[in-house]
């Protein structure tokens, strides 16, 4: 009876994961092409993408910082990021397939 509130909700569940995993790429490959002089913020519409990008990401990278910080220069955050992303995707998915299958649904 719940089962197709439940798929809803864990395909909306899925469509954000994947969206934000999507937007902390896009921020790591514009901050990569920054240092790499190949973007300039002095163009109006690299800067705006680049300040939505950082207001999206900016704080979950603050977050991780806080406990694992950049190594020689290297920030790390965005690798854990994808990686509590894709584990918390999959122990999600996995419970609720556990579920539905327990209750014969």
């Amino acid at each position: 009876m719940f089962t197709p509130i439940v798929a809803t909700l864990l395909w909306i569940f899925d469509t954000v994961i994947g969206l934000y995993i999507f937007v902390v790429f896009l921020s790591v490959i514009a901050s990569w092409l920054i240092a790499f002089g190949v973007l300039s913020t002095r163009n109006d519409l690299a800067r705006s993408l680049v300040n939505f990008l950082d207001a999206l990401t900016e704080p979950v990278f603050r977050r991780v910082r806080r406990v694992v910080p950049p190594i020689g220069g290297f920030d790390l955050s965005p690798i854990i990021v994808f990686i509590i992303l894709y584990a918390l995707k999959n122990l999600v998915d996995a419970y609720v397939v556990m579920a539905m299958f327990s209750r014969g649904d």
